[in-house]
């Protein structure tokens, strides 16, 4: 992900907060007169829970502004403002949920009047659950922790409430849990709590990213052309996105080709993993015993071809790096020599699949070329300008 795409997406999940702080409000007004008109503890809490949410959605909103600000004191970003405030929401919502447990075990047990406690609670239940699970797709969609706490505060709301109403329709019954349904919400909404203070902490204290992300990026690095493998990888979150700073080995003296590599590598790692919002790839040089030279063919064991993306076939060898000593040759066939379309392109994508070193050919206008070149593929010309012999 670049830094415009990030903007875009903050800007998206601002959005997103002031609509979770206008719903939170109305929730909470709502929840909070039908709590004391209907004199239910448990609705009271919920509405309690709820206003916590309104100053928690804020801290989302602030948290999100502030991650799309650039300041020269801070060069790897403010992303982590979002995760502070989750932080702030966890709390919020701890501090919730030990109001609504207190007010469960020292309060003054009553008959909440379900006529007025019942409507409401059931239409907050499904405007809850409802813009907390949409909440929940675009905290995910935009990469924002901010909005994915948001999110698990209103589904943890609706559970809540679900309680709830529970408690209420058995009042016609005759079984007043009232209270009880307060404790069980009290423990939701602590539950939730702490999972979102863990979170947050972790990601304040750099974690490392997922082993499976982790090794994705890895794959990807040793699979690039004049890399040889991974020798260092250390990572860090950083408020729903995470940064990379990773050293490898390249078979190659050249510092301009190991520099060219790295400036590459650093630009397609962004594109490819869309989390990723900065990567350092620092290059070194390890001398390797062979490397792999790719030259196109007419046929089989035929003579070069002048032509490139064209060429029927490419020999594929793998050589000593000193002597030039020939210890393996392997005719590949070239699957795009047909193609109408973008076959330079093709062509260059996919030899680079091959991780050569360099390409011997007499062509030099070709897309596949160019393509193999700023990949940090050495170009070779045959002894003759015009030789056709390997």
């Amino acid at each position: 992900m670049n830094q415009k795409q990030s903007k875009i997406k903050l800007a998206k999940a601002r959005k997103r907060a002031l609509i979770s702080i206008a719903l939170n409000m109305f929730l909470a007004l709502g929840k909070g007169v039908s709590g004391v008109l209907s004199g239910s503890a448990a609705l009271i809490g919920d509405a309690i829970h709820s206003t916590t949410d309104v100053f928690a959605s804020t801290a989302v909103f602030v948290g999100i502004w502030v991650a799309g600000r650039e300041h020269p004191s801070f060069p790897y970003g403010l992303y982590k403002a979002e995760t502070v405030a989750a932080l702030v929401t966890s709390v919020a919502v701890i501090l919730a949920g030990y109001e609504i447990g207190r007010q469960a075990v020292f309060g003054v047990p009553t008959m909440p009047d379900v006529r007025i406690a019942l409507p409401v609670a059931a239409i907050s239940l499904v405007i809850a659950l409802g813009f907390g699970i949409l909440q929940l797709r675009a905290g995910k969609r935009l990469d924002s922790p901010a909005l994915k706490a948001d999110a698990r505060d209103y589904l943890a709301d609706s559970l809540s409430t679900a309680v709830v109403l529970i408690s209420l329709l058995l009042v016609p019954l005759g079984y007043n849990i009232d209270k009880i349904a307060a404790g069980i919400v009290a423990l939701f909404v602590l539950y939730a709590g702490i999972q979102l203070f863990i979170d947050a902490v972790k990601d304040l204290l750099d974690a490392a990213i997922d082993r499976e992300t982790e090794w994705k990026i890895i794959q990807y690095v040793e699979n690039y052309p004049r890399i040889s493998k991974v020798k260092k990888f250390f990572s860090r979150n950083a408020g729903g996105r995470y940064l990379v700073d990773i050293d490898v080995i390249l078979h190659t003296p050249s510092h301009k080709i190991a520099d060219l590599v790295a400036d590459r590598l650093e630009e397609e790692l962004l594109v490819e993993f869309p989390g990723l919002v900065l990567a350092r790839i620092r290059p070194h040089y390890a001398p390797g015993e062979f490397m792999k030279r790719v030259t196109p063919v007419k046929s089989p064991d035929g003579e070069m071809s002048l032509h490139f993306a064209s060429a029927p076939w490419f020999l594929v060898e793998t050589v000593t790096t000193e002597g030039r000593e020939v210890k393996k040759r392997e005719f590949v066939e070239n699957r795009y020599k047909d193609a109408e379309k973008k076959k330079g392109l093709l062509v260059g994508r996919w030899l680079l699949k091959l991780k050569p070193d360099e390409v011997m050919t007499n062509a030099r206008d070709s897309v596949a070329i160019e393509l193999l070149k700023n990949s940090g593929v050495e170009l070779v010309q045959p002894s003759s300008p015009t030789s056709t012999k390997i």
